[in-house]
């Protein structure tokens, strides 16, 4: 085991949807941009990926759609923020460039596929998924099943 996956802590939350519905071809790890509350309540678990995805916006790089329950023993002045509002993602200005140019394809998009704790900050795992087809789908299903299957007889 490396020491960069020995850091990290196992996820807070996942986007288990995410492998179904896009071919993942490459990831980065960064980071996201948080109120003190919102930091709090990731680390109890009150984090959801489900509906989450990425987008440009004026050269910087959002998380939309991912919610994060107000934490309940926050002040009232800090829970006014809104449980899914746009969160900046922390990356290098080249990694940006260069997601840019990728972006621009037809098909391409970047999903969040992780939240974890890393060397005591929270990091996010994004990946560039290209858009899976109906009978993509259907034969990764397959090819699941007949893993399980088979993984099955050979315990028995």
């Amino acid at each position: 085991m490396t020491a960069k996956a020995e850091a990290r802590s196992p996820a807070l939350a996942t986007n288990r949807k995410a492998r179904h519905l896009y071919h993942i071809l490459d990831s980065w790890e960064a980071g996201l941009a948080l109120a003190g509350p919102e930091v709090k309540s990731c680390r109890a678990g009150q984090a959801s990926l489900a509906e989450a995805h990425a987008a440009l916006d004026g050269g910087e790089l959002f998380v939309y759609g991912m919610r994060i329950q107000p934490y309940a023993a926050a002040q009232s002045g800090f829970n006014t923020l809104a449980a899914d509002r746009p969160r900046k993602v922390l990356m290098h200005r080249r990694e940006l460039d260069r997601l840019a140019g990728t972006l621009q394809l037809k098909g391409y998009a970047v999903v969040p596929l992780k939240l974890y704790l890393a060397r005591g900050r929270i990091k996010i795992e994004l990946g560039l998924g290209k858009g899976k087809l109906l009978h993509d789908k259907r034969e990764t299903l397959r090819r699941k099943t007949a893993d399980r299957e088979a993984a099955r007889e050979m315990r028995k």
